[in-house]
């Protein structure tokens, strides 16, 4: 039982609600045993600046957004999971005693977290979770402390609350990554130590998370993602951003001969350093010096021959993140657009996997 509700587990039935810079993702799945079916599913658009950066500018605008993918999705479930970005959020591994009293242990998460916040406690929402007994001894256990500015996490519920949803759990961006990677690491062949660098590519961030054995050891976000692309085909080419997205999203289909080498080329190649500099700055933050393979997600991973881009620059195996391999679809949803879009439904996969703790 955390102090808020911020990593604590919610009620069964949540939809999955994804709220990027570009648009608000909507998933809901059903599970019978470790089998997972995709129920209802949907992708609306944000306007410009309603959302910028993973931090919510207009919330009037999003909720009319978040109300829009509902309806089209036709959902009947009004409780939803959401996250905020990694940026977004402190943690801290803790080693506590182990015979602490639940109160015990809330009054010492209160003292530790005002060393390691840099913001007042009354403005900061936090949580913790106890992940086992310490390696140090018996006597100790390490607890994960997660804390983030309460106005961040009011936003999303705020937005929830105008589109007439429950926000179920408030999430962190790189907790949903982690669950989602459950349900495609038998994709890769067994070992000790595997490590699994992740790379979510979307429209304006992209964010790392290295995974070993399954546990998220270490997150970044950069500034980059695919709107560069569509910026760059809108300013060559004289079209409007809703021209250049779908020219974009059609591979480049009724543009000029010069499309494929003077702009997609560029753009995989700037895909391709912004991933270098990703894992350098892992390499030289952790003891790490190499990771096993790539997992490619978001919007920009579905592009034709960048994985294989990826992998020969880096002399690393890659496979492009599709969590809906072996989930079963409902026949109201779209299976091809699902398909199409898996890549980019990381996030909101892992909310909608969100179960409650009984």
């Amino acid at each position: 039982m955390g102090i808020f509700p911020f990593l604590s587990k919610g009620p069964k039935a949540m939809l999955g609600l994804d709220i990027s810079s570009t648009a608000v993702k909507l998933l809901e799945l059903s599970r019978n045993g470790d089998k997972y079916r995709v129920e209802s599913y949907a992708v609306e658009p944000l306007p410009p600046n309603a959302v910028v950066d993973k931090n919510i500018n207009d919330v009037g605008a999003t909720a009319e957004a978040i109300r829009k993918v509902v309806r089209r999705s036709k959902t009947r479930l009004r409780q939803a999971a959401v996250a905020v970005s990694g940026s977004a959020v402190i943690t801290k591994t803790l080693e506590l005693p182990a015979d602490l009293s639940d109160e015990g242990l809330e009054a010492q998460i209160a003292l530790e977290a005002d060393q390691y916040i840099p913001y007042p406690l009354e403005e900061v929402s936090l949580d913790f979770e106890v992940q086992g007994p310490s390696e140090k001894g018996a006597d100790q256990m390490e607890v994960l402390l997660a804390a983030c500015r309460t106005e961040n996490i009011e936003q999303r519920v705020s937005a929830l609350s105008e589109a007439e949803l429950e926000a179920g759990v408030v999430d962190v961006e790189a907790y949903a990554i982690e669950r989602t990677y459950t349900l495609l690491e038998d994709q890769f062949p067994p070992q000790e130590q595997l490590v699994v660098a992740v790379i979510d590519i979307g429209s304006t961030m992209s964010a790392l998370s290295v995974l070993v054995d399954g546990k998220t050891v270490y997150t970044r976000e950069q500034l980059f993602g695919g709107r560069q692309l569509s910026d760059e085909i809108q300013r060559r080419y004289g079209l409007s951003a809703e021209e250049a997205t779908l020219a974009k999203r059609q591979g480049g289909s009724g543009l000029p001969d010069d499309y494929f080498a003077e702009v997609l080329e560029p753009f995989h190649d700037a895909v391709v350093q912004q991933v270098t500099r990703s894992l350098q700055f892992f390499y030289s933050s952790t003891s790490y010096s190499d990771v096993d393979y790539i997992l490619l997600g978001g919007g920009v991973a579905a592009m034709e021959g960048l994985g294989d881009l990826i992998s020969e620059k880096l002399s690393r195996p890659i496979l492009v993140a599709n969590p809906f391999l072996r989930m079963s679809v409902s026949s109201r949803v779209n299976q091809q657009a699902l398909v199409s879009e898996a890549p980019s439904l990381m996030i909101a996969v892992g909310l909608a996997m969100r179960e409650k703790d009984y």
